[in-house]
């Protein structure tokens, strides 16, 4: 067994010139991550900046703690916010199509010898 970085070709190997399309998109589920965690601080900031009454709702006869409530517009939120930024994703997906180029490249393909 030797030490050098490079396998012996054999007679399946061999160089091949190709054309590329090269282009950044964006991670959607990075995207996908921060829209949940900015809904999710919204529903938090929107539960406690207005101060709710300990009175009954009028449309369900019930009082909802300030947990309930948070829990009701995290699903909304968060729902929204990923929803905007898969959108944005796409958005920034599209345009990230028009800055394509082309390169070219070297492609080996190299066959290592059979060791028995």
């Amino acid at each position: 067994m030797s030490d050098s970085p490079n396998p012996p070709l054999t007679p399946g190997s061999g160089t091949r010139s190709e054309t590329v399309r090269v282009r950044r998109a964006p991670k959607f589920s990075v995207f996908l991550i921060v829209g949940a965690a900015l809904g999710l601080l919204t529903a938090l900031v929107l539960t406690f900046a207005f101060n709710g009454s300990a009175a009954e709702s009028q449309n369900t006869g019930l009082i909802y703690s300030p947990g309930q409530v948070f829990g009701f517009l995290a699903l909304i939120c968060v729902t929204v916010g990923v929803a905007v930024f898969a959108v944005l994703a796409l958005v920034l997906d599209r345009m990230s199509r028009a800055r394509t180029r082309e390169v070219r490249v070297d492609r080996e393909t190299v066959q290592g010898a059979d060791a028995d």
